[in-house]
């Protein structure tokens, strides 16, 4: 059978996983009356809630005698070591951009990663049903990004289908409506070429993800390069650097068609397959026959940006609502989590009691954290922090920056620019978008937008979006201010009594409810002034044989403020920690006893003086 190998890329929410459904039921891999989900490549839990792909996925159709290997990949920044990865076992790329909104910046983030490997993207502008489409604008600002980006002729000569996932249909104008999705079955076929591979070789296969099966063990999926493969084949994995790891024997070898994984007799070069039968070969390891000596090219991922320390959860709730809650089952979590995802790194810290975990952004952090305390595990969590670099050179200190762009209504945009350029951003580009809406694009260094997005959206009313790609590192550009108002510290450990958190909501915002577990050294909310505060949230009211003149009303307290996880983790200061268990998102400081933290605060002050 004929082979394509495709993936489609796009910035979030322009349409990946909606096209991937319709290519899947117009080809025939469902019957008529067969129930299918939304999204259906979104298959855990946290991505059907979330509305986002977070890990790549294979699928395959057939069209006409020929087997079109799909890859449906994330568009999230934070996910990108994801897509890296996939593109090194395609042919061909679909780059799905929506029609009103246009390039984004993970659209440049995965075209330059195409680009650079090769790849002759087929450009689908999705969406063309929406009422604000601007198609033809939107394909000259695609063939304006690909020239930016140092494309090729072969390349600049991409062809452009006009889409609408959602309703089904594909056409090669916007202004003609299709039926179905053929037109782009057939410039797939036409366009994308066959994988180039050598079927007489011995057998070599580069792997590009990995998970782990209760059954089979660890499943390494990869294109074949050379070669074919059978169950019951002794192999040899070898690293990067062509060391070998380990031997093994195949003892599955899976094929991708549909929604299923069906097992094969054999597999021959240019197929996408999954093997299973290895313990420790992992991302970016060749796959190979005995007598094969060196290993497959596998690019180096993007560096990451971003760091959090994960550490037991050593509050005087800990053990209440979790049952993993000791160092050794974090450290074995987090170095499984780190075999299969090459974007995420991580390091035991000194003392052996917590481990700095690396990656591209809050929401990638927030997600791992959010897979943990799903499975049983109590953590505490640190403020993320920038990693910095030193200039080989100059020896000058290096900070990452990322590009932002911002769509918001023009009455927002004086208001988004102070607050940015405050936080050591320049503003690059400023234009309008469309609808009463500008598009603001700055450069601003990541540490500075730590915990902007909840103000940002607060300043826009809900209306602003803003995304964000790593652009590179630049000299440190000083110190950037933090969050400005102080916090309420329990010094009782108890439950929180209404009467006194009606006292205290004059203080500022709570975070915590009547009936609510409390300890000393936890925050109840926010101080309406600069400096943190330490307040009883368990005094109740006095009962006395004296009437009072009027009668006692029902207390009536405004709902507090529920943190959710990526907000909670840029809310809090250095001083301060996240616990997080199963069932409860806390925040507290570092060092729970008052005394400890004036003695810190103190050294502190001393060290920087």
């Amino acid at each position: 059978m004929s082979l394509r190998n495709i993936a489609i890329i796009a910035h979030v929410d322009h349409g990946k996983t909606t096209l991937v459904d319709v290519l899947l039921k117009q080809s025939g891999t469902f019957r008529e009356n067969q129930q299918t989900a939304e999204r259906m490549m979104d298959s855990n839990d946290i991505e059907r809630e979330r509305g986002i792909t977070i890990l790549a996925k294979c699928t395959s159709v057939d069209w006409k005698g020929t087997r079109v290997n799909i890859v449906d990949t994330p568009g999230h920044a934070d996910f990108g070591g994801e897509v890296e990865r996939i593109l090194t076992m395609v042919d061909g790329a679909l780059l799905l951009v929506d029609a009103s909104e246009g390039p984004m910046p993970q659209t440049k983030f995965v075209l330059g990663k195409a680009l650079a490997l090769g790849l002759r993207p087929i450009v689908v502008v999705n969406k063309v049903d929406k009422p604000e489409q601007r198609a033809y604008e939107v394909q000259d600002e695609v063939f304006d990004l690909f020239s930016a980006l140092g494309a090729d002729e072969h390349q600049l000569d991409f062809p452009t289908i006009f889409a609408s996932a959602k309703m089904g249909w594909a056409s090669e104008t916007p202004d003609e409506k299709g039926t179905d999705m053929a037109v782009l079955f057939e410039r797939i076929v036409a366009h994308v070429p066959q994988p180039t591979v050598q079927p007489d070789e011995p057998f070599s296969m580069l792997a590009t993800t990995v998970e782990s099966d209760p059954y089979l063990g660890r499943i390494l999926t990869g294109r074949i390069q050379s070669g074919r493969i059978k169950p019951n084949t002794s192999l040899k994995a070898l690293s990067r650097t062509g060391k070998e790891l380990e031997r093994a024997r195949v003892s599955k070898i899976l094929a991708f068609r549909g929604l299923e994984r069906t097992p094969l007799e054999s597999a021959e070069a240019g197929d996408i397959v999954a093997i299973a039968g290895f313990s420790e070969a992992t991302v970016a390891d060749t796959l190979c026959a005995p007598e094969v000596e060196a290993a497959l090219p596998a690019n180096p991922i993007d560096p990451s940006t971003i760091a959090v320390t994960f550490a037991v959860n050593d509050s005087p709730l800990s053990g209440r609502e979790g049952e993993k809650i000791t160092s050794r089952l974090i450290r074995d979590r987090l170095f499984r989590e780190a075999e299969g995802n090459v974007a995420i790194r991580v390091k035991e810290t000194e003392d052996k009691d917590a481990f700095e975990v690396a990656g591209r952004g809050e929401l990638q952090l927030a997600v791992l954290i959010e897979q943990m305390r799903r499975e049983g595990f109590e953590l505490s969590i640190s403020r993320p922090r920038v990693l910095l670099k030193t200039d080989p050179e100059t020896g000058q200190r290096q900070e990452p920056i990322d590009e932002v762009f911002v769509d918001v209504d023009e009455e927002f945009s004086g208001a988004v620019i102070e607050a940015i350029t405050m936080r050591k951003g320049e503003l690059l580009e400023m234009k309008p978008s469309g609808g009463g809406k500008q598009r603001l694009v700055f450069s601003a260094p990541a540490r500075g937008l730590i915990g902007y997005h909840g103000e940002f959206l607060t300043a826009t009313r809900g209306t602003g979006i803003m995304n964000r790609v790593f652009q590179g590192y630049a000299p440190y550009k000083g110190p950037i201010p933090g969050r400005r108002a102080g916090v309420l510290v329990s010094m009782e450990q108890g439950e929180a009594v209404a009467y006194a958190l009606q006292n205290l909501e004059e203080r500022g915002p709570l975070m915590v409810s009547p009936g609510d577990k409390v300890y000393s050294g936890m925050i109840l909310g926010e101080h309406n002034k600069g400096q943190d505060l330490e307040v009883n949230p368990l005094k109740a009211k006095q009962l006395t044989n004296f009437r009072a003149s009027g009668k006692d009303d029902a207390l009536d307290l405004t709902p507090p403020i529920r943190m959710t996880l990526e907000r909670a983790i840029a809310y809090i200061e250095d001083d301060e920690l996240v616990e997080v268990t199963p069932k409860s998102i806390r925040l507290r400081k570092r060092f729970l006893d008052p005394h400890e933290r004036k003695r810190m605060l103190k050294k502190s002050v001393q060290q920087s003086a």
